[in-house]
């Protein structure tokens, strides 16, 4: 599937718009609270191309969580930045001539 610049236009101006709905939490109530788990690991693996370049321009953002619950979380931020970068399943599509 071929997606015309137009649309990857839209479509990168919406993930944009979503990655600043990200909360900021302050890190001294991010340690006492909840552990962030698999779910959000996934979310904060789909936005993390876009946090990552708000990151650079302002301090209290970041790509990852530091109050996470470990190897689920990991897991799924693992996920949520295979499905933004589409996968390996790309590079190993079958050309027919």
């Amino acid at each position: 599937m071929k997606i015309s610049p137009k649309h990857f236009i839209w479509l990168a101006f919406l993930l944009i718009l979503a990655a600043g709905c990200a909360p900021v939490v302050n890190i001294n109530e991010c340690v006492t609270d909840v552990p962030m788990g698999f779910g959000w690991g996934v979310l904060h693996g789909i936005i993390a191309p876009f946090t990552f370049i708000i990151s650079l321009f302002k301090d209290d953002v970041a790509i990852y969580a530091v109050n996470n619950s470990g190897a689920w979380y990991d897991f799924g931020f693992l996920i949520g930045a295979t499905i933004i970068f589409g996968g390996s399943g790309r590079g190993a599509k079958k050309r027919c001539n």
